[in-house]
């Protein structure tokens, strides 16, 4: 595949200029945004309700120096709680109006999350091959979220096949690149907002209309554009480990 997709450069084509320069807008509250909720949990996407913006650069939950603002569950229990269930959805939206959503990942769909630049260089070169790309996200605090089919959760631990892109809400930072949230993560599901008073937000570049595909029909080229995002020479990271 790298062969097929290889020899890019990392500018923007035309079809990414159109994709991205689209800025749909989302209502974020009322029937605009739960209409959006429901789609996503129609689509299979386990919601659970998440924090919102406080005053400034703060987060609505009352941690201290909270350390992901506005970008995670309200309750601990949330991996439970997470449910396409629509009129659990319909109370949570009707009566936190302010309140952002998570999508907790390993359930239905993983979600392969990477830099903004890396994302939008793959998904041209995706579309532009003909493979199929599902729904996609664009955080404004430099993401791109591509969701697909989910490796599964097997009883027998044994069949689990871990992954050194693995990432959880503890290991973050320990992913600058493509993360892989799997089981035991989350992602903020659109439309959200995220601090600031610049109005930042996580929206749909490509709706929950579309399906999941594989992840691994979408792993290479990913990571072939994460690694010439951090190195141009183009090095296998991360898939040489």
């Amino acid at each position: 595949m790298s062969a097929t997709f290889g020899g890019r450069s990392g500018r923007q084509g035309k079809l990414s200029q159109w994709l991205f320069g689209r800025r749909p807008k989302e209502a974020v509250g009322d029937g605009g945004r739960e209409a959006l909720l429901l789609a996503a949990a129609a689509a299979g996407l386990p919601l659970a309700p998440a924090a919102h913006p406080g005053s400034g650069y703060g987060c609505s939950c009352d941690r201290v120096g909270c350390p992901t603002p506005a970008r995670h569950p309200v309750s601990f229990a949330w991996q439970t709680q997470s449910t396409t269930d629509r009129s659990q959805i319909e109370r949570w939206a009707r009566h936190q109006p302010q309140a952002n959503f998570i999508t907790a990942t390993g359930m239905t769909h993983d979600v392969l999350d990477v830099p903004l630049e890396a994302g939008r260089e793959a998904m041209e070169r995706l579309l532009e091959a003909g493979v199929e790309v599902g729904p996609v996200a664009e955080s404004d605090d430099g993401r791109l979220l591509f969701f697909t089919l989910t490796r599964g959760t097997p009883e027998d631990e044994d069949e689990w096949w871990p992954c050194e892109l693995d990432c959880h809400p503890e290991t973050m930072d320990e992913h600058p690149g493509l993360r892989w949230h799997c089981r035991g993560s989350y992602v903020l599901v659109p439309p959200a907002r995220l601090p600031g008073d610049d109005g930042r937000a996580v929206r749909w570049v490509r709706g929950p209309e579309f399906a999941l595909p594989d992840p691994l029909s979408l792993l290479e080229v990913l990571t072939d554009a994460c690694a010439r995002c951090v190195d141009p020479a183009g090095q296998a990271w991360p898939m040489g480990h």
